[in-house]
Protein backbone atom coordinates (compact mmCIF):
# COMPACT_ATOMS: atom_id res chain seq x y z
CA UNK A 1 0.00 0.00 0.00
CA UNK A 2 2.75 2.43 0.99
CA UNK A 3 4.74 1.52 -2.10
CA UNK A 4 1.74 2.22 -4.33
CA UNK A 5 1.16 5.60 -2.70
CA UNK A 6 4.81 6.51 -3.12
CA UNK A 7 4.74 5.55 -6.77
CA UNK A 8 1.58 7.61 -7.31
CA UNK A 9 3.14 10.62 -5.61
CA UNK A 10 6.23 10.36 -7.80
CA UNK A 11 4.09 10.21 -10.93
CA UNK A 12 2.10 13.28 -9.81
CA UNK A 13 5.29 15.22 -9.09
CA UNK A 14 6.73 14.34 -12.49
CA UNK A 15 3.54 15.46 -14.24
CA UNK A 16 3.45 18.72 -12.29
CA UNK A 17 7.09 19.36 -13.10
CA UNK A 18 6.49 18.82 -16.81
CA UNK A 19 3.56 21.25 -16.72
CA UNK A 20 5.16 23.91 -14.53
CA UNK A 21 8.69 23.90 -15.91
CA UNK A 22 7.94 25.63 -19.26
CA UNK A 23 6.16 28.47 -17.44
CA UNK A 24 8.91 28.80 -14.86
CA UNK A 25 11.55 28.67 -17.58
CA UNK A 26 9.88 31.48 -19.52
CA UNK A 27 9.70 33.67 -16.41
CA UNK A 28 13.34 33.04 -15.62
CA UNK A 29 14.33 33.98 -19.17
CA UNK A 30 12.26 37.18 -19.05
CA UNK A 31 13.88 38.11 -15.74
CA UNK A 32 17.36 37.48 -17.14
CA UNK A 33 16.53 39.49 -20.27
CA UNK A 34 15.30 42.42 -18.17
CA UNK A 35 18.50 42.30 -16.12
CA UNK A 36 20.59 42.33 -19.30
CA UNK A 37 18.56 45.26 -20.66
CA UNK A 38 19.04 47.24 -17.46
CA UNK A 39 22.76 46.54 -17.52
CA UNK A 40 22.98 47.50 -21.19
CA UNK A 41 21.13 50.77 -20.62
CA UNK A 42 23.45 51.69 -17.76
CA UNK A 43 20.63 52.10 -15.25
CA UNK A 44 21.90 53.16 -11.86
CA UNK A 45 19.64 52.34 -8.87
CA UNK A 46 21.15 55.26 -6.96
CA UNK A 47 20.33 57.78 -9.68
CA UNK A 48 16.99 58.80 -8.14
CA UNK A 49 18.52 59.32 -4.71
CA UNK A 50 21.39 61.42 -6.05
CA UNK A 51 18.98 63.45 -8.18
CA UNK A 52 16.93 64.25 -5.07
CA UNK A 53 20.06 65.21 -3.14
CA UNK A 54 21.03 67.65 -5.90
CA UNK A 55 17.48 68.98 -5.99
CA UNK A 56 17.50 69.63 -2.24
CA UNK A 57 20.78 71.50 -2.53
CA UNK A 58 19.35 73.66 -5.30
CA UNK A 59 16.14 74.31 -3.37
CA UNK A 60 18.13 75.32 -0.29
CA UNK A 61 20.11 77.81 -2.36
CA UNK A 62 16.99 79.44 -3.86
CA UNK A 63 14.47 79.80 -1.03
CA UNK A 64 15.02 81.80 2.13
CA UNK A 65 16.27 80.28 5.37
CA UNK A 66 12.83 80.01 6.96
CA UNK A 67 11.31 78.32 3.90
CA UNK A 68 14.16 75.84 3.68
CA UNK A 69 13.89 75.00 7.39
CA UNK A 70 10.13 74.57 6.94
CA UNK A 71 10.59 72.14 4.05
CA UNK A 72 13.39 70.28 5.81
CA UNK A 73 11.38 69.86 9.03
CA UNK A 74 7.79 69.62 7.78
CA UNK A 75 7.98 68.47 4.17
CA UNK A 76 6.19 71.46 2.60
CA UNK A 77 6.64 75.21 2.07
CA UNK A 78 4.19 78.03 2.77
CA UNK A 79 4.09 80.89 0.29
CA UNK A 80 2.16 84.05 1.13
CA UNK A 81 -0.35 85.26 -1.45
CA UNK A 82 -0.31 88.65 -3.09
CA UNK A 83 -2.91 90.11 -0.70
CA UNK A 84 -5.10 92.72 -2.41
CA UNK A 85 -3.38 92.25 -5.76
CA UNK A 86 -3.60 88.45 -5.75
CA UNK A 87 -6.06 86.26 -7.68
CA UNK A 88 -7.82 85.11 -4.49
CA UNK A 89 -8.18 88.52 -2.86
CA UNK A 90 -11.80 89.08 -3.86
CA UNK A 91 -13.04 85.71 -2.65
CA UNK A 92 -13.24 86.74 0.99
CA UNK A 93 -13.39 90.52 0.67
CA UNK A 94 -11.12 93.22 1.89
CA UNK A 95 -7.98 91.70 0.45
CA UNK A 96 -7.65 89.35 3.44
CA UNK A 97 -4.22 87.68 3.57
CA UNK A 98 -4.10 84.17 2.20
CA UNK A 99 -1.34 81.68 1.63
CA UNK A 100 -0.43 78.50 -0.23
CA UNK A 101 1.03 75.20 0.88
CA UNK A 102 3.41 73.61 -1.62
CA UNK A 103 3.78 69.83 -1.40
CA UNK A 104 5.94 67.66 -3.66
CA UNK A 105 3.84 66.14 -6.47
CA UNK A 106 0.54 67.31 -5.00
CA UNK A 107 -1.73 70.23 -5.87
CA UNK A 108 -0.98 73.63 -4.39
CA UNK A 109 -3.41 74.26 -1.54
CA UNK A 110 -4.71 77.80 -0.90
CA UNK A 111 -6.01 78.70 2.56
CA UNK A 112 -6.68 81.54 5.00
CA UNK A 113 -4.07 81.56 7.78
CA UNK A 114 -6.35 83.44 10.21
CA UNK A 115 -9.05 80.74 10.21
CA UNK A 116 -7.23 77.83 8.51
CA UNK A 117 -10.10 77.72 6.06
CA UNK A 118 -9.14 75.82 2.92
CA UNK A 119 -9.97 77.73 -0.27
CA UNK A 120 -9.00 75.56 -3.22
CA UNK A 121 -6.51 73.21 -4.81
CA UNK A 122 -4.47 74.08 -7.89
CA UNK A 123 -3.19 71.11 -9.84
CA UNK A 124 -0.08 71.68 -11.92
CA UNK A 125 2.56 69.16 -12.99
CA UNK A 126 6.14 69.78 -14.03
CA UNK A 127 7.66 66.96 -16.09
CA UNK A 128 11.33 66.25 -16.60
CA UNK A 129 11.66 65.55 -20.32
CA UNK A 130 15.45 65.30 -20.12
CA UNK A 131 15.64 62.20 -17.94
CA UNK A 132 16.10 58.92 -19.83
CA UNK A 133 15.59 56.72 -16.77
CA UNK A 134 12.78 56.18 -14.31
CA UNK A 135 9.77 58.44 -13.93
CA UNK A 136 9.23 61.56 -16.01
CA UNK A 137 8.35 63.40 -12.81
CA UNK A 138 10.86 65.79 -11.32
CA UNK A 139 12.57 64.86 -8.05
CA UNK A 140 10.46 65.93 -5.05
CA UNK A 141 12.52 68.98 -4.20
CA UNK A 142 12.71 70.12 -7.84
CA UNK A 143 8.91 69.90 -8.05
CA UNK A 144 8.59 72.06 -4.92
CA UNK A 145 11.11 74.55 -6.30
CA UNK A 146 9.28 74.80 -9.64
CA UNK A 147 6.00 75.59 -7.87
CA UNK A 148 7.72 78.04 -5.54
CA UNK A 149 9.32 79.88 -8.46
CA UNK A 150 6.02 79.97 -10.34
CA UNK A 151 4.11 81.38 -7.36
CA UNK A 152 6.70 83.94 -6.33
CA UNK A 153 7.45 84.94 -9.93
CA UNK A 154 3.95 85.27 -11.38
CA UNK A 155 1.28 84.17 -8.94
CA UNK A 156 -1.68 85.25 -11.05
CA UNK A 157 -0.46 83.45 -14.16
CA UNK A 158 0.23 80.13 -12.44
CA UNK A 159 -3.07 80.17 -10.55
CA UNK A 160 -5.10 81.10 -13.62
CA UNK A 161 -3.44 78.42 -15.75
CA UNK A 162 -3.71 75.60 -13.17
CA UNK A 163 -6.65 73.23 -12.87
CA UNK A 164 -8.62 74.50 -9.89
CA UNK A 165 -10.62 72.15 -7.65
CA UNK A 166 -12.48 72.46 -4.38
CA UNK A 167 -10.53 71.40 -1.26
CA UNK A 168 -10.31 67.66 -0.81
CA UNK A 169 -10.18 66.67 -4.47
CA UNK A 170 -6.65 65.26 -4.26
CA UNK A 171 -5.24 66.37 -0.91
CA UNK A 172 -6.93 65.12 2.25
CA UNK A 173 -8.30 68.18 4.13
CA UNK A 174 -7.63 66.47 7.46
CA UNK A 175 -3.99 66.09 6.51
CA UNK A 176 -3.79 69.75 5.45
CA UNK A 177 -5.29 70.89 8.75
CA UNK A 178 -2.84 68.68 10.64
CA UNK A 179 -0.03 70.22 8.61
CA UNK A 180 -1.29 73.71 9.42
CA UNK A 181 -1.32 72.81 13.10
CA UNK A 182 2.21 71.41 12.79
CA UNK A 183 3.24 74.62 11.03
CA UNK A 184 1.84 76.69 13.89
CA UNK A 185 3.70 74.61 16.46
CA UNK A 186 6.87 74.80 14.40
CA UNK A 187 6.68 78.58 14.15
CA UNK A 188 6.10 78.97 17.90
CA UNK A 189 9.10 76.77 18.67
CA UNK A 190 11.20 78.71 16.17
CA UNK A 191 10.21 82.02 17.78
CA UNK A 192 11.09 80.68 21.23
CA UNK A 193 14.48 79.52 19.99
CA UNK A 194 15.17 82.88 18.38
CA UNK A 195 14.09 84.72 21.55
CA UNK A 196 16.33 82.58 23.75
CA UNK A 197 19.20 82.99 21.33
CA UNK A 198 18.81 86.77 21.26
CA UNK A 199 18.70 86.99 25.04
CA UNK A 200 21.70 84.80 25.68
CA UNK A 201 24.96 86.35 26.85
CA UNK A 202 28.10 85.19 25.03
CA UNK A 203 30.61 83.39 27.24
CA UNK A 204 33.76 85.42 28.03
Amino acid sequence: MLLALSASAIVVLVLLWEVAWPVASQRIERWRASRRLIAADGYDPGRERRAEQRARTLLCSCVNEEEWAMYRDLGFIRVWGGLAEGPLADRDGGGAPYAYLIYPHKPIVAYLPQTRRLLSEYCITFLDDTRPYGSALLPDSDDVLAKWMALTGDERRIINSANMHLPGRQVDPKQVRRDLWRLGQWEQARLRDQHHGAGSVPAP
